[in-house]
């Protein structure tokens, strides 16, 4: 059975554990990107992914990364937000998926979220990999 979300952790503890695997899953340059593009205005936001995105849902035992990569692929597919998933793609690589898996996972997207989707995926991840892949 997977844990509640933060159970037994102060904000502080979610928050050094969010930060570990943030910068596992997204690399070291990318984060430190993102934090150091933080202003005064998006400083709680950043906080409150850092915590409760990554301390928290990402943490939780009951997905290995792989699946999780597959899950936030679909999702930002899904949704268009178009915006992060080149960030996501290059994340799916490092939390071990492979180039054909993930044109696996466009190719799902295409069926259940619509042909424009994936096609915009599929552009974005050829951005991402080079047209070689």
């Amino acid at each position: 059975m997977s844990r509640p979300m933060g159970e037994g952790l102060s904000d502080g503890e979610r928050y050094d554990q969010g930060m570990t695997v943030r910068r596992e899953v997204l690399s070291d340059a990318h984060v430190d990107r993102a934090t150091a593009n933080q202003t005064e205005l998006s400083a709680d936001f950043q906080d409150f992914i850092t915590r409760v995105a990554w301390g928290d849902v990402w943490s939780r035992p009951g997905l290995d990364r792989r699946s999780r990569s597959v899950a936030v692929l679909s999702s930002l597919i899904a949704h268009g937000h178009h915006e992060e998933l080149a960030m996501h793609l290059r994340a799916a690589i490092r939390n071990g998926l492979t180039v054909d898996e993930i044109r696996e996972v466009i190719l799902q997207s295409a069926v259940y979220s619509g042909v424009p989707a994936a096609n915009t995926a599929f552009r974005i991840a050829n951005e991402v990999f080079g047209p070689e892949a």
